[in-house]
């Protein structure tokens, strides 16, 4: 995701892929821990929330205010593609299976969620089949059908109207011939792909064997749509709920936010998961990211909704008022703050010139726009965060004290036959002050060899579908560098690597996060990591593709992320949930 997660799943995946099959899993109330998460406590103090559930409760009712500091990329769960927002979405929507509601170690687990468990699959994992719960209903009160799941990954497939999500639906499944999703090839019979023998009922058929499929069904892309209530892009404006709240009417305005209110046909019967807490939640777009910290410090706000942590601006504040300290949280979590660097943007097209990129650039100051290494991260030198497994620890770019080597630099610069530099320019995402920081630093540190950058601010709603993300505006705006960010969708290689790395998912549409990764070795090395069963082999191919990538220089990585995430002051329930590396959205409520 433009997003993140924990290790436990590559054993996870090992387990699908020998028994390749699951059950029905639940949580008891998350206020005691659940059945496998880390306890909790009411002892406010710095990383409570980090194992364990702080101030639980199951008390019900009150309004939770949460604010982003842009919008996201949609509220559509077949069009969003920032982690928060996989976070989010499930308050209004259930996918076919789920990460475990509960603290600790017990969120990296997958549980059924529509579905009564986990799938099975007949032929070690080219088909799997899914069965829904009885009773499920939408916000109307109509019956929730398999058809309904079917829909929804149909008309997603359409990246010209829903640039934003992943790929992998679209390209694991046996589509027929020519199909361009469920608005183009209206009455295609897609049964080669999606089958549905019953409303209960659904089977996925896959062109290859991916053991990991549970995971691909967690994606929003799986939550069901009613054909007759899809609105095209407009969805967006009010999807129809299958999960315990829903938008309140009239109440999205682009731009500005939304209200949910209690979603009436929702029934805890069917939904062993959701805790369900407040009554009412507000959501308030285009948010000062500052003023959203101090929001939260007075206690008018609740959650800062896009996870990134407080400013720089308030960092020191927290981190030197006790009592504001013991409000906080500072994960490590499976992402990578990085830096794209297209190939298909002159003069980067010449591997020597991206090298001399990766020599001039000062890591220490990367770290530092990001807050410095407790805030911050370490100093990133690979693609792959430690925590991820398959991580080999190398540096293919090594300067003296991160600092940068000027002399190395210009060799590169030599050798791709721009010997006194280049123009090129550097796009990030204008309301995040540490993006802005990092191009900052990037701008001093190439102009010590001769590459003079020019800064470019664009909306982050639109960061990836229509600027950063889509590769015939890159070219034609010269956009050599581009602040990226990335978390694991799932926590191994796969989950980690395919949508940043792999070739095939770039698209002239846009929407992808990788613009930059164009090898076919890698793609190759993908496709044998996709197939090969055994873990540990598996895991050496992911330390290849970093180590490929690399040498390709297409990527400049930052730091592997940490985050100083702030408590709203009535809040309940909370805890980290290791997979999205933010609160658990789910299970917040207020006192």
């Amino acid at each position: 995701m433009k997003r993140t997660k924990l290790t436990g799943v590559a054993s996870l995946i090992a387990v699908a892929a020998l028994g390749l099959s699951g059950c029905a899993g639940s949580s008891k109330n998350p206020g005691t821990g659940g059945t496998s998460g880390g306890g909790s406590t009411t002892t406010a103090a710095f990383n409570a929330a980090l194992n364990a559930s702080f101030n639980p409760s199951t008390k019900a009712g009150g309004t939770l205010k949460y604010a982003d500091d842009a919008q996201p990329d949609s509220t559509d769960p077949g069009d969003t593609y920032y982690g928060y927002m996989w976070d989010f979405v499930r308050l209004y929507g259930r996918a076919l299976t789920m990460f475990k509601v509960v603290p600790g170690k017990g969120s990296s687990e997958l549980v059924g969620d529509l579905a009564e468990g986990k799938g099975t699959s007949p032929d070690q994992g080219k088909t799997w089949t899914y069965k829904l719960r009885s009773g499920l209903k939408f916000e109307d009160g109509t019956p929730i059908t398999s058809k309904d799941v079917k829909y929804a990954v149909e008309r997603q497939y359409d990246k010209e109207v829903f640039p934003d999500g992943p790929t992998y639906l679209n390209d694991m499944l046996a589509w027929p011939t020519g199909y361009k999703g469920a608005y183009k090839s209206k009455g295609v019979n897609t049964d080669s792909a999606i089958s549905t023998p019953d409303d209960q009922t659904i089977t996925f058929h896959l062109k290859t064997a991916f053991s990991g499929f549970d995971y691909v069904v967690m994606t929003p892309q799986t939550i069901p749509v009613p054909q007759a209530k899809d609105t095209g892009a407009k969805y967006k404006e009010h999807p129809i709920s299958s999960g315990p709240y829903m938008f309140e009417a009239n109440s999205y305005v682009e731009g500005k936010g939304y209200n949910l209110v209690r979603n009436p046909n929702w029934s805890k019967a069917t939904d062993p998961n959701r805790p369900a807490l407040p009554d009412r939640i507000e959501m308030q777009f285009n948010q000062n990211a500052e003023d959203i910290d101090n929001r939260i410090i007075a206690g008018d706000l609740d959650v800062h909704v896009t996870g990134t942590g407080v400013t720089s601006a308030t960092q020191s504040r927290v981190l030197t008022t006790p009592d504001l300290k013991a409000r906080a949280d500072n994960p490590t979590i499976a992402r990578l703050w990085y830096v794209s660097i297209p190939s298909t943007v002159k003069p980067f097209d010449n591997k020597d010139c991206r090298v001399a990129v990766q020599y001039a650039m000062d890591r220490t100051s990367y770290q530092t726009a990001y807050g410095g290494a407790f805030t911050g991260g370490e100093l990133a030198t690979t693609i792959l965060p430690p925590i991820i497994p398959g991580y080999q620890k190398f540096d293919l770019y090594p300067t003296p004290g991160n600092k940068g080597d000027v002399a190395k630099a210009k060799e590169e610069l030599a050798k791709c036959g721009k010997p006194s530099g280049f123009a090129t320019t550097m796009g990030y995402r204008s309301e995040r002050p540490k993006e802005k920081a990092v191009a900052e630093a990037f701008q001093q540190s190439l102009a010590k060899v001769g590459i003079t950058v020019t800064l470019k601010g664009f909306p982050k709603k639109d960061y990836f579908s229509t600027y950063c993300g889509n590769p015939p505006y890159v070219v034609k705006n010269n956009l050599g560098l581009c602040v990226n960010g990335w978390g694991a969708d799932w926590n191994d290689g796969y989950g980690f690597l395919a949508q940043i790395v792999d070739s095939r998912v770039i698209r002239d549409t846009g929407g992808s996060s990788n613009i930059s990764v164009r090898d076919p070795a890698v793609d190759k090395l993908l496709d044998q990591a996709q197939n090969e069963l055994d873990v540990s082999k598996r895991n050496a191919i992911w330390g290849q593709i970093d180590h490929q990538v690399m040498d390709d220089a297409t990527i400049y990585p930052g730091v592997y992320a940490k985050a100083l995430l702030l408590r709203g002051k009535n809040l309940t329930n909370v805890w980290i949930n290791q997979q999205f590396g933010y609160y658990d959205y789910l299970s917040l409520g207020k006192s």
